[in-house]
Order: structure tokens, then C-alpha cells, then sequence
């Protein structure tokens, strides 16, 4: 998803910077939720779901409180960033809901 915001950055002009953080917490929140993923969760495991839960929680808390430093010690390069990773959350929410409203019923 990011990718798609590169040629963007590049003929717009915008700070090719942006575009890095973007990408670096965007792999990074990524790679996370993999890992996470593998991790046994449920009714039997509910220490690990507990973990799980709040890792994931500070994932969204960690690149918030990143963006935010960037933006203020450099405005153009912090709100660039933050469109782009903006965009790419909103359109992989929106596919991940279309994927899951749009499939069969499993029974």
C-alpha cells in the first residue's frame, strides 16, 4: 500500500523523507502484527490474549506518538508522513472489510 505513494511523493514534490517514515513504520507495525498473529490466543490462553491485545493497542499508540514528534521538530516531512500512512491504513481497512463482509459464510 505504501508503494502506491511513492510515484506521488516523487512527481509532487513532496519530501521523499515523508514517504520513508511512512514506509519504515508501516513495515515495522506490520512485521508486529505477524508476529503477533502467531501467538496462540482464546478462552485457553488468555495471558498470551491479554498481551496480544495490548501490544497491539501500543502499536497504533507507538506510530502516533512518532508521527507526532516528527511533525513538530519538521512540519512538511511529519505532515506528509502522516497522510501517506493515513491513506494506506484507511484503504487496507477498507479492503480487509470488503474481503470479510464479501465472503461466503463459512458454517
Amino acid at each position: 500500500m505504501i508503494l502506491l505513494g511513492l510515484p506521488v511523493f516523487l512527481v509532487g514534490g513532496f519530501p521523499i523523507g515523508g514517504w520513508a517514515l511512512a514506509a519504515v513504520l508501516w513495515v515495522a507495525g506490520e512485521a508486529l502484527s505477524l508476529w503477533l498473529g502467531r501467538i496462540p490466543t482464546g478462552a485457553d490462553h488468555l495471558r498470551k490474549s491479554g498481551m496480544v491485545a495490548l501490544a497491539m493497542s501500543f502499536r497504533g499508540i507507538g506510530v502516533m506518538v512518532v508521527l507526532l514528534a516528527v511533525t513538530v521538530a519538521n512540519k512538511g516531512l511529519g505532515v506528509s508522513a502522516v497522510v501517506l500512512y493515513a491513506l494506506a491504513y484507511s484503504l487496507t481497512l477498507g479492503v480487509s472489510l470488503l474481503e470479510y463482509f464479501g465472503s461466503e459464510k463459512i458454517r
